[in-house]
C-alpha cells in the first residue's frame, strides 16, 4: 500500500515500484496456497473456505500476467486504465482480509489453550 501510494503521489518512478511489488507476487502465492492447503489437510473448514477465494484470485492474477509484461505489476500499464486505482484497492482488500485472519487464528489459538 505505501510503494503504490509513493507512486500514486509521485515520490518514487513506476518502474522501482513495479520491481519492489512484483518480487512479492510469487511468495505471496506459494504461502496463501500452502496455507489454504494446510488448512484443508488440518479440516478446518469454515478457514479453509475462507482463504480459497483469495487463493485462487492470487493463482489467477500471477497466471493471467500477459506476455511481455513485466509481471503482475506493469510499469508501462499501472497508470492506464485505472491500473493504479485498482491495484491499491486490491491491497486495501488484502490487508483487511489478512488482519481478519490475524485474529482468527489469535482466537482459535487461545481458545484452544485455554480448554486444555
Amino acid at each position: 500500500i505505501i510503494t503504490l501510494s509513493d507512486l500514486e503521489c509521485d515520490y518514487i518512478n513506476a518502474r522501482s515500484c513495479c520491481s519492489k511489488l512484483n518480487k512479492w507476487v510469487v511468495p505471496e502465492v506459494i504461502g496463501h496456497a500452502v496455507v489454504t492447503v494446510l488448512m484443508l489437510i488440518s479440516l478446518h473448514w469454515f478457514i479453509f473456505l475462507l482463504n480459497l477465494p483469495v487463493a485462487t484470485w492470487n493463482i489467477y492474477r500471477y497466471i493471467m500476467v500477459p506476455s511481455g509484461n513485466m509481471g503482475v505489476f506493469d510499469p508501462t500499464e499501472i497508470h492506464n486504465r485505472g491500473q493504479l486505482k485498482s491495484h491499491m484497492k486490491e491491497a486495501m482488500i488484502k490487508l483487511g482480509f489478512h488482519l481478519l485472519c490475524f485474529f482468527m487464528y489469535l482466537y482459535r489459538l487461545v481458545s484452544r489453550i485455554a480448554s486444555k
